[in-house]
């Protein structure tokens, strides 16, 4: 069942959902194809296509990857964090918490997805590595934005890539290490309710330039 969103409302209120994620609550395999359908609209350069989606349903080897995930989170979390001197600092907190709140929950995700692309852009110049993550970044989004259209949602978490942390969970799932990077780990679960607002973000003119910098 999909929400009746425009365009616009999937784009502005698709958010980072932690402690509005229902653990409890499963999710049907068909509404993931249906997602991950959708999500294979999206660019891919030269149309190589070169993604592929591990889910995970598996208790024990989404407890290994939470396992995984918070050996790097721990630390970063409790770190001190940047200020802006702006809207982003009223935030951060927030943020902060639910993000504790997650490390600490990740394994009771009913579903866990680990988007992978072929090749690895180790060491790769910039213009390599921006074309390399293209071709799988718009497509790990349009996933999450049809999630929000189902009332489904997610969050966008890189912090299992951490040191030897993207090789452990390889071998936890079977990925080829040397042939696919790993894009993220994303936790899915229904949403404890769907009135997901804007975020308060800086204002355009801030971050416009028009022919120079």
């Amino acid at each position: 069942m999909t929400l009746n969103l425009s365009a616009d409302e999937v784009l502005t209120t698709t958010r980072s959902v932690r402690k509005r994620l229902d653990f409890d609550r499963p999710v049907p395999r068909e509404v993931l194809n249906e997602c991950l359908e959708i999500a294979l609209q999206a660019p891919t350069g030269s149309n190589a296509q070169g993604w592929q989606f591990v889910f995970v349903d598996d208790p024990e080897k989404k407890k290994a990857l939470a396992d995984i995930y918070r050996i790097a989170a721990d630390p970063y979390l409790e770190a001190e964090k940047p200020t802006f001197g702006d809207v982003r600092d009223e935030r951060t907190p927030l943020v902060v918490d639910s993000a504790k709140y997650l490390a600490e929950h990740l394994h009771e995700a009913p579903v866990m997805l680990i988007p992978c692309l072929e090749g690895r852009p180790d060491g790769a110049p910039a213009g390599m590595s921006a074309g390399f993550w293209g071709s799988l970044l718009p497509a790990v989004w349009s996933f999450m934005l049809a999630l929000r259209s189902r009332g489904l949602g997610s969050a966008w978490t890189t912090l299992h890539l951490i040191g030897d942390g993207e090789k452990q969970a390889a071998e936890v799932l079977g990925i080829p290490f040397d042939k696919y990077s790993q894009g993220g780990l994303f936790p899915i679960a229904y949403t404890k309710g769907t009135d997901f607002k804007k975020a308060k973000r800086l204002p355009a003119e801030q971050l416009t330039h028009w022919n120079t910098w």
